[in-house]
């Protein structure tokens, strides 16, 4: 494991010598690929699909306003801006803009990047804003005052400088804080490990320790919900295990008895459980199992509710709402005032469920589909709660591969659902002749991979079809059907296939799917995603020299996978953001909070599997790889630049056909503004045209 690096130095981000040679390659990229006929039209194409002045605003509610964020040609970094009910329904709103993170940027010279607020309850008239620098994760926060849109100067206002965490609104004179730069210091993964709760008017010096996790955790996180005044710490021990605290006024912290690997929900009186593993409460449970009938564990997978106080209390009853078969996974959870509102994913489509409980009986819910009332298909849902405490109306935003994105208030009346179509996003590609059908591909240990097929429907089957396929396949992350205007005009307005396979590692088939190809098992998610790349090839879409991968972050991990192990079966390979030494990623940025995901180099144990899936010390000299484009960003504080640059830097010192290009700013998203996003996709788009499509 101790093998010397000889591109170590390009680990240090912004040393002149490293940005020398970053620059140096960047602009040979953009000189061979902006040269291409058909990048004018894609940059033009993709940055005027983002900056659209017809898209749909997405908002939240925060009292009685609609508060958004919004790009557009003239703000690329945005506004954040309000809108009343009447007005948000009309074509086209009025919008009173609270703060111009453009102008901000040019005043201070400063590329910041929006990251978010929170508002003040009940008054409404203060907001932590959230900002970063070139988009990066670490941030700084600033208070607004909504009635003059002026900050609030210190020492009267809050204001955190630059690091990873966050303020929190506690009440009008408190905040919680936690950053990594804290005198307590950060943990081993970077992220904040003390909360305190910091005193208007008072030196942020002297905030008040409230709780310290120890270094070895992944950090500390707080949610305080400023309408019940609870607070909940949220101890990450690692990226798939936490322990959740209720903080008491009198200081007392009581730890949830629930499982550490269970995803935990509070709303008012009621704690949601999601199982990452079997489990049989400790308590009686609806089930009222018999000495002889002992109950049996609750799979993987499954959604448990309690009350909260009962359960604090260690006297719970625990109601299972949604037990998974082998077809289904729960995605996701939404409260309203009286009801949770639960996504399911049955072989990948998404179905979507009521839950309601019956106060005049203790431990009982009934559950309603409403899917055939939302009208989906093969859309993909996203639900959420227009305000969670006052009212049981949903946010419903729908998209499909081919249907652009829509978005519309359910309201729940008794039994029925009750549609207000709101928004509807015109086409920004031609889908005509297109279509959308569902596939399978037998891996290599008989599992049948679902992935997601999107081209012409008079596709001819001679294997002629430039195809690229797209995977991720980590931290239990579905990929469900999306409109996506940059593949659209980029990629199927042209004629050729794109391709989204739902791979192990990921949620597609919920914790069972994951942990399939967890750490020592990792290689069942490259062997699921070169089954699905053979499939394709099998059925005669397109031949080995058409078709290319995608992948970004861990999804750059699998198509680095590709590019090392299974190059005799890709014409081409982008991999963007990626994790790709595995040796050394857990000593980089924040790699060492994902040792739960991959495993940790320093144990031998350890490393004797994750060797057999680090694309760095992979690479073969003595076998041929097919062309690379690889692509990062300076600002990325996540996932390390290293990563794409050291391999780039391998490959070309074996003479490989390798493309590398570094945004100076992005953060992991790799762009910060419309334009940077147009050059970001543009010249990987162009790559894959000019490797798989050239006649």
């Amino acid at each position: 494991m101790d093998t010397p690096d000889p591109h170590l130095w390009l680990e240090v981000v912004e040393s002149s010598v490293a940005l020398e040679w970053v620059s140096a390659r960047s602009r040979a990229a953009e000189r061979q690929l902006q040269a291409l006929p058909l990048y004018p039209d894609l940059h033009t194409g993709i940055r005027d699909a983002l900056e659209a002045s017809d898209r749909i605003p997405l908002v939240s509610q925060v009292g009685d306003l609609l508060y958004g964020f919004w790009t557009d040609a003239d703000h690329p970094r945005g506004v954040w801006r309000r809108t009343t009910w009447e007005s948000y329904r009309t074509v086209e709103p009025e919008w009173e803009v609270l703060l111009d993170v453009d102008a901000l940027g040019a005043t201070e010279g400063i590329p910041w990047v929006w990251q978010g607020a929170s508002i003040l309850r009940p008054s409404f008239d203060r907001a932590l804003v959230h900002l970063s620098r070139g988009g990066s994760d670490a941030g700084t926060t600033r208070e607004l005052d909504l009635a003059t849109l002026e900050w609030v100067p210190e020492p009267a206002g809050f204001a955190k400088a630059e690091a990873k965490g966050r303020l929190a609104w506690r009440d009008r004179d408190h905040v919680w804080l936690t950053t990594a730069a804290d005198p307590t210091g950060a943990t081993r993964s970077g992220y904040p490990r003390t909360l305190r709760l910091w005193e208007r008017g008072t030196p942020i010096e002297t905030a008040a320790v409230v709780h310290t996790v120890d270094e070895s955790d992944l950090g500390l996180f707080v949610e305080h919900d400023q309408r019940s005044g609870r607070t909940l710490l949220r101890r990450a021990i690692t990226f798939y295990t936490e322990q959740v605290m209720v903080l008491g006024e009198d200081g007392q912290l009581d730890q949830l008895p629930v499982p550490d690997s269970a995803d935990v929900s509070v709303h008012q009186d009621w704690v949601a459980l999601r199982l990452r593993h079997a489990w049989t409460p400790w308590a009686q449970t609806v089930i009222d199992p018999t000495p002889e009938t002992p109950a049996a564990p609750l799979p993987a997978g499954s959604l448990l509710v309690s009350s909260l106080t009962d359960a604090l209390a260690g006297r719970s009853t625990w109601t299972p709402l949604f037990v998974p078969d082998d077809r289904s996974a729960l995605v996701d959870l939404t409260w309203t005032e009286h009801h949770l509102v639960t996504t399911v994913l049955v072989d990948v489509r998404h179905t979507v469920q009521l839950q309601r409980h019956c106060p005049t009986t203790a431990g009982a819910w009934s559950s309603q589909d409403i899917t055939a009332d939302l009208d989906l298909g093969l859309q993909t849902v996203s639900v959420s709660a227009v305000d969670d405490d006052t009212c049981d109306d949903l946010w419903l935003v729908t998209t499909g591969f081919l249907e652009p994105m829509s978005l519309a208030v359910a309201r729940v009346d008794g039994p029925g659902v009750a549609l207000e179509q709101l928004k509807t996003a015109p086409a920004r590609f031609d889908a005509a002749g297109l279509e959308v059908t569902q596939h399978f591909a037998t891996s290599s240990d008989g599992t049948r991979v679902p992935y997601w097929q999107v081209g012409p429907s008079d596709l001819p089957a001679d294997g002629s079809t430039p195809t690229v396929l797209h995977g991720y396949g980590g931290f239990e992350q579905a990929l469900t059907p999306a409109y996506d205007p940059i593949v659209g005009r980029s990629w199927l307005a042209h004629g050729f296939v794109h391709v989204v396979a739902g791979i192990r590692g990921g949620g597609e088939y919920g914790p069972r799917w994951h942990q399939a190809a967890l750490q020592a098992q990792r290689p069942r998610a490259y062997e699921d995603f070169v089954a699905v790349a053979r499939d394709l090839v099998a059925r005669r879409v397109t031949r080995v020299e058409r078709l290319g991968c995608t992948g970004r972050s861990n999804g750059g991990l699998l198509v680095g996978n590709m590019l090392t192990q299974y190059p005799e079966d890709f014409g081409a390979i982008v991999c963007q953001v990626p994790l790709l030494d595995m040796q050394r990623y857990h000593r980089l940025l924040a790699g060492s909070s994902w040792m739960a995901e991959y495993g940790d180099p320093d144990d031998a144990e350890q490393w004797e599997w994750l060797q057999t899936f680090s694309p760095y010390q992979l690479l073969d000299p003595q076998r041929p790889t097919p062309p690379v484009y690889l692509s990062t960003s300076t600002r990325d504080d996540r996932v390390h630049p290293a990563h794409a640059r050291k391999m780039t830097a391998a490959l070309e010192d074996l003479g490989r056909d390798v493309t590398y290009w570094e945004n100076t700013e992005g953060g992991h998203g790799g762009a910060s503004t419309a334009d940077q996003w147009a050059t970001w996709h543009a010249l990987s788009w162009a790559f894959l045209h000019a490797r798989l499509a050239a006649s």
